[in-house]
């Protein structure tokens, strides 16, 4: 969150993102409704867009705002870790779930019970998930 974003980055971004998508400073302008000199100011660094005006960028260059902002290399790692804690949070709502069974089953000799811990777990999970929005 403390994160030092260097403006001149942001600006070689769109327009390295620009030139990949053959699209010349006049019509990213058009499209953006601002000024040819506005694109040329955000690409050396003199200014920068908005938070609305980057994510109109996004959209018109077809990539995601975080990718302007941060870099290629940045992005991709911050989807991997994401992507690895995806999986640790499903393997252990997994596990969870089946060490709840087991116990139940163990302690009162019952698959019914053991079903209904089972149920009762998930019961909690999507508790959890709507109350802190994990996606």
């Amino acid at each position: 969150m403390g994160e030092v974003i260097d403006i001149n980055s942001i600006g070689n971004r769109i327009k390295q993102l620009r030139v990949n998508a053959h699209m010349t400073q006049e019509e990213m302008a058009i499209k953006l409704n601002v000024t040819r000199q506005a694109i040329s100011n955000w690409e050396t660094g003199k200014t920068q867009p908005d938070i609305e005006t980057l994510h109109q960028i996004a959209i018109i260059l077809e990539t995601d705002i975080n990718k302007i902002i941060y870099g290629e290399k940045q992005y991709m790692q911050a989807t991997h870790i994401k992507s690895i804690t995806n999986k640790t949070v499903k393997s252990g709502i997994t596990f969870g779930t089946c060490l709840a069974m087991v116990i139940s089953y163990v302690t009162w000799q019952s698959i019914p019970w053991a079903i209904f811990h089972g149920i009762l777990g998930w019961f909690y999970v999507i508790y959890y998930l709507l109350k802190y929005s994990i996606s």
